[in-house]
């Protein structure tokens, strides 16, 4: 056993600060979850709640087992945009029945549950994450369809959200719709495209165009119950394979429905006890400098997620500016990648290839922690091959077939980000810690960049360089990129799977582990060519 050697002291200055800066980025975080938790706030609660209806998230924790978890997905969807944080649905991993699926509700106080561009990235990149992972899906469903003002974003791309459940349903994954209330227009194709619909008397309403809508396109009248309700499509259309009685009926149908199954996991099941960590994971909240360009020890974070925090390291003393080696969470084997110092250099990138199709020939999932500044730049490093190795990098990466977890928890800047494997390299999962930054470069080197170049500009003109105007735009661009760096933005922009406290971290990626395990796990030895 090889059980991690922390550094952190926690009576340190440098702790209490990183940790009172990690404190205060959470309240913010925080305020932002709360907006989402709120729905379409208080009246419109307070309206649904008359008709006798649960909330979105009052269905989930009776859908989900008693005392089980909830890993919610992408909570501040829409952050920063002139839609709703959450973006008017709530999505997450819950077990049912002991089974991990991938639930879907709409949140009917948020303009009607309707789907407005951030909803359905969001139910896009939970149907991704359904489909590698193999979860079954199950859709709360009461949505007007499309927010018709943002139509242009929503229409096209919006087709996909059907031909993904049809090729769920083809891959054996299960679909189920419960539907809770009105399910119009794109909404109605939720339930037709289900293997198992369940309808609430009185209560659901399925129908491609209403009653306005028909009056309209044909002259017939008609009313929503002989249009669209519950009791028409068990007994004549045939869309309602269950008829419940009300909402708590049409859940206890859906754990039924989940629990005839007969589901199955095709991963292999976790290799040894769990074993807590040695080391408080409190402590997590004050390894993260505040200002991250002070370096910190990758080995305090494993040491405080991993099992008995017990971590073989590869290649400890070679390229030392990348930590990897060997652990197990929750009882699953795990390779790790961790940034130490920032910056990959040519030896970093050697190891991780090699440490990348090692994880592929023991079909080992990887852990991928981010604080890198990018691949080394110089005429020493460019003579040296930095564009070779770091290509090798990359290539092992994207061509990995073994499951994927990213959590930036410093910096991720650059092609570094591509290399540790960001959102374009497709992880199953990808969170972010509220100390992370990313983009191309930071924002005072960006700043600097463009003032370099305008620099050169005006003089090759014969100008004369404006020092004001220039300090002032630096300024400005250093502002922008600092604003659209920071987790909430990336979070609310989808390039994550949320922004979770560091203290959490373990849990989250055990769970994460148990629904990757639902799936096959397999590595390759297909790897492009590799640049030498």
């Amino acid at each position: 056993m090889t059980v991690v050697r922390s550094t952190l002291d926690p009576a340190a200055d440098g702790y209490r600060d990183a940790a009172a800066a990690m404190t205060a980025k959470l309240t913010e975080i925080g305020a932002e979850f709360d907006k989402a938790l709120a729905g379409g706030g208080e009246k419109y609660v307070e309206r649904h709640r008359k008709r006798g209806k649960m909330l979105a998230r009052e269905r989930i924790e009776l859908l989900v087992d008693e005392d089980s978890a909830f890993l919610e997905l992408c909570p501040l969807a829409g952050y920063g945009s002139d839609f709703a944080v959450g973006a008017s649905v709530v999505t997450g991993i819950g077990v049912v029945e002991g089974v991990e699926c991938l639930i879907v509700a709409n949140d009917p106080t948020v303009r009607g549950g309707t789907s407005n561009p951030w909803t359905l990235r969001k139910i896009l990149r939970c149907n991704d994450i359904a489909l590698q992972n193999r979860l079954p899906v199950i859709s709360l469903v009461e949505s007007g369809g499309a927010d018709l003002p943002t139509q242009k974003e929503v229409f096209i791309p919006g087709g996909r959200m059907f031909r993904d459940l049809t090729r769920l349903s083809a891959a054996g994954i299960p679909t189920i719709a419960l539907v809770f209330g009105n399910s119009t227009a794109g909404g109605a194709y939720v339930p037709g495209m289900s293997d198992h619909v369940v309808m609430i008397e009185n209560q659901s309403k399925v129908f491609l165009g209403g009653p306005p809508l028909v009056k309209m396109a044909t002259g017939e009248d008609s009313d929503d119950e002989s249009l669209g309700g519950a009791e028409m499509h068990a007994r004549r259309s045939g869309l309602a394979d269950y008829y419940a009685a009300d909402e708590q009926d049409a859940i206890r149908i859906g754990r039924r429905i989940v629990d005839r199954l007969n589901w199955r996991k095709q991963g292999p099941a976790p290799v040894a006890e769990v074993v807590e960590p040695r080391y408080d994971p409190e402590e997590l909240l004050g390894i993260v400098p505040a200002d991250l360009k002070i370096p910190f020890n990758p080995r305090d974070v494993i040491a405080r997620i991993v099992d008995d925090s017990d971590f073989d390291e590869f290649k400890p003393e070679y390229g030392s500016s990348l930590c990897t080696g060997w652990a197990r969470i929750h009882g699953h084997p795990i390779g790790i990648l961790a940034n130490a110092q920032g910056v990959l250099f040519s030896e970093e990138s050697q190891k991780a290839t090699q440490f990348i199709q090692l994880a592929n020939r023991s079909d080992t999932p990887l852990l991928f922690l981010h604080n890198t500044t990018g691949y080394m730049v110089g005429k020493e490093y460019e003579q040296n091959g930095i564009i070779k190795h770091g290509s090798m990098m990359i290539n092992a990466v994207s061509n990995s077939k073994v499951p994927h977890i990213s959590v930036l928890v410093g910096a991720s800047y650059g092609a570094g980000h591509y290399g540790m494997c960001g959102r374009a390299y497709d992880p199953r999962f990808l969170f972010a810690w509220p100390s992370a930054k990313s983009a191309v470069m930071g924002a005072a080197q960006l700043a600097g960049v463009i003032s370099l170049v305008s620099r050169a500009a005006t003089e090759a003109r014969g100008g004369v360089v404006d020092e004001e105007a220039d300090a002032g735009m630096k300024k400005m661009i250093e502002a922008q990129i600092e604003a659209e760096s920071v987790p909430a933005f990336l979070s609310g922009m989808l390039y994550d799977d949320g922004v979770i406290d560091p203290r959490d971290t373990r849990t989250v990626l055990g769970l994460c582990l148990s629904a990757i395990h639902s799936g096959p796990v397999a590595g390759t030895s297909d790897f492009g060519v590799f640049r030498m």
